[in-house]
């Protein structure tokens, strides 16, 4: 039997936005790099601390814990901070929002990584880590050879002399960096 979702109490919060009319705004690099900085800047400024995010076309995706202020304030500030800085004539989000509560660590971990898969699933990007407008986005985990992609398949029988020199971090599929071909 599903676990049904819980309603939001204080502390970690699982919060869910959505565009006005689900306009997919966030299509626009530009755009979703600004929401991505105004995320980041609230965060800063400590209205909340930043678990996670993910911005999908005509929504996005946070995991927050707000600092003296509550859920419906923290989201208040994320959207009217955002729509400020767009500077849009047009109304930018839907009314309210979908948050839940997380309820420990072990959760927080669940609901990450969950979140972190949506692109994926989505068919937006191959693995979380190459989903520009995500926290798990790696931006030199793009450089890496496929190989090295969770699922990922080599192009070539070559490693890129790069790659000989500084051997990716993360190394799924074992790849021989001696063998070098004829030329």
């Amino acid at each position: 039997m599903a676990k049904s979702p819980q309603p939001y109490r204080p502390g970690i919060a699982f919060v869910t936005l959505t565009t006005h009319d689900k306009r997919p705004i966030f299509e626009i690099a530009r755009i979703a790099d600004l929401f991505v900085d105004t995320l980041l800047h609230y965060r800063t400024v400590g209205h909340y601390k930043l678990h996670a995010y993910v911005v999908m076309p005509d929504h996005v995706h946070v995991l927050i814990t707000p600092q003296g202020m509550s859920l419906d304030q923290a989201v208040e500030v994320i959207k009217h901070g955002f729509t400020y800085r767009l500077d849009s004539q047009l109304p930018v989000w839907q009314n309210g929002f979908t948050g839940y509560s997380v309820a420990n660590l072990r959760d927080l971990e669940i609901v990450r990584a969950f979140m972190h898969q949506i692109p994926v699933r989505a068919h937006l990007a191959a693995a979380a880590e190459l989903y520009r407008h995500s926290s798990a986005y790696r931006q030199n985990f793009a450089a890496l050879p496929l190989t090295a992609i969770p699922g990922g398949r080599p192009l070539s029988d070559t490693v890129s002399e790069a790659n000989q020199q500084d051997p990716p971090k993360l190394h799924i599929a074992s790849t021989n960096p001696a063998r070098k071909r004829a030329s």
